[in-house]
């Protein structure tokens, strides 16, 4: 079954988006506005998404696997609480470039991914959104 995402965020040429699971919506939203430190982080991290930019200490792939070659991770204050926001890129069948945020995973303990984070990567593979 088709999981249902919301527009977030577009970019101001159309060619990008920043789109919400609706499943973890209150989640993932609870988290960013919980302070004005969180708030501009995501704002900081959707900026360089949107604009087409790289930044690989922030936003990066979580390819592990065949199945979660879409996956990225938004990457929240790393050496400190390192939080992420897994996300899955697709594009939409006009050709824009859509980032869901997915799910939310606060305090990943370590560098590597522990199987908790493998099984949360996986899960997020699996999601197809209905755009």
């Amino acid at each position: 079954m088709k999981r249902k995402c919301q527009l977030l965020i577009p970019s101001k040429d159309g060619k990008r988006a920043i789109y919400i699971d609706l499943d973890n919506k209150e989640e993932i939203m609870k988290y960013i506005r919980q302070d004005n430190r969180h708030l501009k982080k995501f704002k900081f991290i959707t900026d360089i998404i949107l604009g087409g930019h790289r930044n690989t200490e922030v936003y990066d792939k979580e390819d592990i696997d065949n199945k979660t070659k879409d996956v990225t991770a938004m990457k929240f204050f790393k050496a400190q609480e390192n939080d992420r926001i897994y996300c899955k890129e697709v594009k939409s069948k006009e050709g824009t470039f859509i980032v869901v945020t997915a799910v939310l995973h606060e305090k990943k303990k370590s560098q590597k991914n522990r199987t908790k984070e493998k099984n949360t990567i996986r899960k997020v593979g699996g999601y197809e959104y209905d755009i």
